[in-house]
């Protein structure tokens, strides 16, 4: 079962590819972690990719796409795997076709996470965290018992530059023009299923089980 999710930043399309992922013992797949791992082995394809990563750049689609190749080539890949953030655009999403095609497989699901813009904005700028200890908050959903204080180690939360809202929505920007368009490809492809994904996490995860066959 090989699965794509989609889904704008703070969808909770991590979330739900992780849970599916241990649910069929299937390898979660995400490009940074793929870059990580090639550079922290000294890889030939990660010491390439490291140049660009080095410069502050992204690494080129064709460099990407050798990586996520190499990675699929790997034993435990056999039975599936569940990519999480690539393809991000079209060129990567038809160059990732075109690499199963040559071995004779295809992507079996397209999962898409749908939550309006204005929920993922209230949901992200709702996010705080301790710069000391690590753990994390929501005002509305995981409030620390005292505001803006950690319940773990008494320092001061902060939010962080990724939540603010003007930063939420510059990336929802980027998404729509980037991203989205992989839905429509997808749903031509013939393998798009799309969820609500304002329901409560189990919930969804339910019914991304029921089409994918539990």
């Amino acid at each position: 079962m090989k699965i794509v999710m989609l889904g704008a930043p703070g969808a909770g399309k991590g979330t739900q590819a992780k849970k599916i992922a241990d649910r069929y013992q299937l390898p979660h797949i995400s490009t940074g972690d793929i870059f990580r791992t090639n550079i922290k082995n000294g890889t030939e394809l990660g010491m390439k990719a490291k140049t660009y990563m080095d410069k502050g750049n992204l690494v080129p689609d064709s460099l990407t796409l050798e990586l996520v190749v190499d990675r699929l080539n790997q034993t435990d890949c056999k039975n599936g795997y569940v990519f999480d953030g690539f393809p991000r655009t079209i060129p990567q999403a038809e160059a990732l076709t075109g690499a199963l095609e040559a071995k004779g497989e295809k992507v079996d699901f397209a999962i898409d996470i749908e939550v309006p813009d204005e929920e993922i904005v209230k949901r992200m700028s709702g996010r705080r965290a301790c710069l000391k200890c690590g753990a994390t908050y929501h005002i509305l959903f995981n409030a620390p018992k005292e505001n803006d204080i950690c319940d773990r180690c008494g320092n001061e939360l902060s939010m962080r530059e990724d939540d603010r809202p003007s930063t939420v929505l510059n990336r929802l920007s980027i998404y729509h023009k980037q991203t989205q368009p992989l839905i429509d490809y997808y749903q031509g492809m013939g393998c798009l299923v799309q969820f609500d994904g304002t329901k409560d996490v189990e919930e969804v995860f339910n019914d991304i089980l029921e089409v994918l066959g539990e």
